[in-house]
């Protein structure tokens, strides 16, 4: 079944499990029991990915800052994490050393030294370097006062890309994945649940599972409210998160994390090789978790733990890009957004042998994989003849037989003698083994059709949509791809003319032209990539 094939015949069966939701934690569910041998329908009301999961620092991380919360238990999970998901996915999971600059206001480095050793072996760590003490010189980015610092291993991951990866594996072991399809209505009869369902058109549907699983992120307390019509002893607190695009700020690849003398942390990512991310923020959210925007009292607060740290200063008008997303974390009674655990809660509700609703509460993108296990194992008992838990092993699309990154996208080089070696590294970065799919019947520049600009041709446009549910031209440009970065207003628009005669998107579904979370008072001149794709340098 291909993303864009209609939803036809296996309706009438019943499924055994129905997933509400297609962020990180949905599509990870419906991995893992799809590949356990369980019927799945997934459902998402809008795009997969479309707000807390590609709203991320984009890291899988231990939580260094968790350890001051005595959060041993996620931590520990966390760090384990790091080389389960380097192994399942290494186009899309990437080491990454991070620079903890000391200051005076921060606490005694042999207190750091501790913290950071007890990080360095609380959980399992094969592939990553430890810790080190560093001493910075005239050449670092750091302020001049700033003399020492630290070092350790973390990794930065494609966010929205992991979550659509998940969502191919879920397809490929039998699921349907239903994008911009909300569960309008559900209700338990007969042992089983009859869910009701609204496609962005309008046009419904109903189905039947005999399992419901409730990972909507924000909004899981209003569905179990508004749609199921139950209360809930857990409770969730949204907390808004910001992050904004800056021109790259330092050389190298490595990340920093900046400890502000309130205690929040604010880390400086390097991003898509001309960028830097700065995030996040962390404050109280109230209304649609659709409509979350970044606050100028936010943008003012990221723009000074910067400019406290690096030499060169940053203002309003350096800002590229900016987005925001909601954490939808599970409720302990921390006072402070910072202090709220960042664990997550699974709520099992089941009567009387009743169909079973599992509803999720938390959780957070390193660690969804354990999540789902946890989840399966306590849908267990409902599914005598559930196969083993795989996931551990196993490796999502595009990493099959991927040796590395640079060696896959020398060999689309290799074997495709016109294709630039920077699309190269993208298609690689982004698809793994899969990139040879782009290249089916494709033998020359020609054939890779439309160059919409930094690199995006019809042909990658096309694969998008047959394969990734893919629809607008938002869903290309800032979440299959970041290359909205890179796309003026003059290409976007050639997309999404591609978009409504190629692929029949209707106009009035088409997002703004220009990215909206670019609000014009912070808009600068785009960075463009090279947008030929013949050219190679000479050997």
């Amino acid at each position: 079944m291909t993303a864009s094939q209609p939803i036809s015949a296996p309706l009438a069966e019943v499924y055994d499990l129905a997933v509400i939701g297609g962020g990180i934690n949905g599509c990870g569910i419906a991995a893992d029991a799809a590949g356990r041998g369980l019927s799945v329908f997934l459902c998402e009301q809008h795009d997969l990915a479309a707000h807390t999961s590609s709203a991320s620092s984009k890291l899988v991380h231990g939580g260094l800052r968790y350890l001051e919360h005595h959060e041993f238990r996620l931590v520990r999970e966390a760090l384990g994490e790091r080389e389960v998901l380097l192994n399942m996915a290494p186009h899309l999971v990437r080491p990454l050393r991070f620079v903890l600059p000391h200051r005076p206001h921060l606490r005694p480095t042999w207190m750091i030294r501790a913290g950071l050793f007890l990080y360095d072996h609380l959980g399992v760590r094969h592939s990553l370097p430890g810790s080190r003490h560093l001493t910075f010189g005239p050449g670092c980015p750091l302020k001049a006062e700033i003399a020492e610092g630290f070092e350790y291993s973390d990794c930065w991951v494609d966010d929205a890309r992991l979550v659509v990866a998940n969502a191919i594996s879920a397809r490929e072991h039998g699921a349907h994945i239903h994008p911009r399809t909300r569960c309008v209505g559900a209700r338990r009869s007969k042992g089983l649940w009859h869910l009701h369902l609204e496609r962005e058109d309008g046009s419904l549907l109903s189905l039947r599972a005999r399992a419901l699983v409730n990972a909507a992120g924000p909004w899981v307390e209003q569905f179990l409210q508004e749609t199921l019509h139950q209360s809930s002893t857990q409770h969730l607190r949204l907390i808004q998160g910001s992050h904004i695009v800056v021109p790259r700020l330092h050389d190298g690849e490595q990340a920093y994390i900046l400890q502000n003398e309130d205690g929040r942390i604010v880390f400086v990512l390097p991003y898509q090789q001309r960028f830097s991310l700065i995030g996040t923020t962390d404050r109280e959210y109230h209304g649609d978790p659709a409509a979350v925007q970044i606050s100028d009292e936010e943008i003012d607060y990221l723009l000074a733990v910067v400019n406290a740290h690096f030499r060169q200063q940053i203002s309003r008008n350096s800002i590229v890009s900016h987005f925001s997303g909601v954490r939808p974390l599970y409720d302990d009674a921390a006072g402070n957004p910072s202090a709220i655990t960042r664990d997550y809660h699974l709520a099992l509700a089941s009567e009387h042998g009743s169909a079973p609703l599992l509803s999720v509460f938390g959780g957070k993108l390193t660690t969804y994989r354990k999540l789902a296990e946890a989840a399966l194992e306590q849908l267990a008992p409902f599914f005598p003849h559930l196969q083993p838990a795989w996931t551990a092993s196993s490796k999502l699309p595009g990493a099959e037989e991927l040796d590395s990154v640079s060696k896959l996208a020398e060999d689309l080089c290799d074997s495709h003698g016109w294709l630039s070696p920077d699309l190269a590294r993208r298609w690689a970065g982004s698809y793994g083994t899969r990139a040879w799919q782009l290249l089916e019947d494709v033998h020359c520049l020609m054939d890779m059709g439309e160059n919409f600009g930094a690199g995006l041709y019809a042909c990658e446009v096309d694969y998008l949509c047959r394969e990734e549910w893919a629809r607008s031209a938002e869903d290309i440009l800032w979440r299959r791809s970041k290359l909205g970065l890179f796309l003026g207003p003059m290409q976007q628009q050639r997309l999404v003319r591609y978009l409504q005669t190629q692929h029949g998107e209707a106009a009035e579904q088409v997002r703004a032209i220009v990215h909206e979370r670019l609000a014009p008072s912070y808009a600068t001149p785009l960075l463009r990539l090279d947008d030929s794709a013949t050219k190679r340098p000479a050997r």
